[in-house]
């Protein structure tokens, strides 16, 4: 074997055809002692601190991994393992600020949260009164964010199929440029136009919360054109000709192929939308307004919502004299019953488009 590999090294510039290989915990120990060093370095100078370790011991393990690797491994393997420590080193930028945002509502939220809290309204509550709850606003963010969702998923649905299956047209290219326009409406263009648009009709002064549905539907219906439009291009066109050459109607196919096999996607960008506007404040300012009390009628009357509770508490949060009041923490707990409705809808989500997905396996 040494004679065959001798001839063909020499041909390749005397490079081996072979190389070692680390350890399988190499990387993982390397880490750790770059950090670990990293973080005696800094105490030596008095400048000890966890964020600041961990960057420096990142940045030294990416030096130390490059030089072992190459030494052991080969400078092909060496840039591989380079490649995987800045993959790893972006996943962990991207983590950090949730996991920090999690905390940080976790910390204070958990102070206020309990039963009463979510049981129970603002009416009658004054002041720093040491009482209420964010009942009315949990109504009012479901009812609200609800109604959006039946607005949007139909118009959207139908508008990313049109798009796909009978395009493309002169009119599917101007609806896709006026979707593009949409996706970067800011928040409260979208309140002052529902606000405008049922002001025309109503009057001026209108606060209802089908307002503040119609200004979320015009936010969400994009992100559900677009999430729609990109599920349906990945269904291989193999199974719409099938369906055809079966003598199946265009309209069927879409029907029971098209979208059984994008449904999980479909799902999935839905939730995005309503994420995307769940949290939603300025149009919810003005389209619904404020009340202190539960109000189940979308078409009479005003109606709070999570996000404008927490905006609301958290600007009463200070009293004349600078002191903190009961409001932070009734803000803080609110944002976490916020999280953990769409924490929940994604689990729904999740659910939903694993049942109905199509089987690929038996």
């Amino acid at each position: 074997m040494a004679t065959l590999q001798d001839p063909l090294a020499e041909q390749l510039g005397g490079k081996k055809l072979s190389h070692g290989k680390l350890p399988r915990f190499t990387a993982f120990g390397l880490f750790v002692l770059s950090v670990a060093v990293m973080s005696g370095v800094l105490t030596m100078f008095d400048a000890f601190s966890i964020p600041l370790a961990v960057f420096l011991g990142v940045v030294a393990f990416g030096v130390v991994i490059l030089v072992v690797s190459g030494l052991v491994e080969g400078s092909r393997s060496a840039r591989d393992r380079f490649a995987t420590t800045l993959m790893y080193c972006a996943f962990g930028l991207a983590v950090i600020p949730l996991i920090s945002l999690l905390w940080t509502v976790l910390k204070y939220g958990l102070e206020r949260f309990d039963l009463y809290f979510l049981s129970y309204t603002m009416r009658g509550v004054f002041g720093g009164m040491d009482a209420g709850g964010v009942y009315h606003g949990i109504v009012g963010t479901l009812e609200i964010t609800l109604f959006a969702t039946l607005i949007s998923v139909p118009i959207g649905l139908l508008t990313a199929i049109y798009l796909v299956e009978y395009g493309p047209t002169r009119l599917g290219r101007g609806i896709t440029f006026f979707v593009d326009v949409m996706t970067g409406i800011p928040s409260i263009v979208a309140g002052l136009f529902a606000y405008a648009l049922f002001a025309a009709f109503l009057g001026p002064g209108v606060r209802l919360g089908v307002v503040g549905s119609v200004a979320l539907s015009v936010l969400m219906i994009p992100v559900v054109v677009r999430a729609t439009e990109e599920m349906l291009k990945l269904v291989p066109n193999e199974l719409r000709e099938a369906a055809y050459a079966l003598g199946v109607p265009k309209w069927l196919t879409i029907v029971k192929i098209v979208l059984r096999t994008a449904a999980a996607g479909i799902v999935t960008g839905v939730m995005l939308s309503v994420a995307r506007v769940i949290g939603e404040t300025a149009p919810l300012l003005i389209t619904v307004g404020v009340v202190n009390s539960a109000n189940y009628d979308l078409f009479d009357g005003r109606m709070m919502t999570l996000p404008v509770f927490v905006f609301r508490q958290y600007s009463q949060g200070l009293a004349p004299n600078g002191v903190v009041t009961i409001n932070y923490d009734r803000a803080w707990a609110a944002a976490l019953v916020l999280i953990i409705i769409v924490m929940l809808l994604n689990l729904i989500a999740r659910l939903v488009s694993r049942i109905f997905a199509p089987k690929t396996g038996r």
